[in-house]
């Protein structure tokens, strides 16, 4: 047993459950946790979904609620409350994986790539949360 809380993963609440965990299931390439698998009749009424890596390892849960103001990021009007960040290993894999978020409903909210230190994006994923991808060594 270790001597300290372990996180077991980030919940992000949305209004739309399964189409944020859509969003990041596709953007991670995480699959869902047994039993949360979208129903085969379509029929869908997830308030709690949770995204595992290949090891079966929690990444994310997409958590239902009722009201959900968006961040108004980079104004504070209403708070990011939270953001993520994903690092990837290159210019070219940042690039990549910007058009790729876009094409799965993000949408840019900055672009710092002049920066050569640390080259990012800040984008906003389909309910709204900021999250950046940026290039960071491993």
């Amino acid at each position: 047993m270790p001597d300290h809380p372990v996180l077991m993963h980030t919940a992000v609440d949305a209004l739309d459950v399964r189409g944020l965990a859509e969003f990041y299931r596709e953007l991670l390439g995480v699959s869902y946790r047994p039993g949360d698998e979208p129903p085969a009749g379509g029929d869908d009424d997830a308030d709690w979904l949770v995204l595992v890596d290949d090891d079966g390892q929690r990444v994310l849960a997409i958590n239902g609620v009722a009201a959900l103001d968006r961040p108004t990021w980079p104004s504070d009007d209403v708070p990011k409350q939270m953001h993520l960040d994903f690092r990837v290993s290159s210019v070219t894999e940042l690039e990549r994986h910007r058009a790729r978020a876009e094409e799965l409903g993000a949408r840019l909210l900055m672009d710092r790539t002049d920066d050569e230190s640390e080259p990012l994006y800040v984008l906003a994923d389909p309910e709204g949360h900021p999250f950046c991808i940026l290039v960071a060594p491993f």
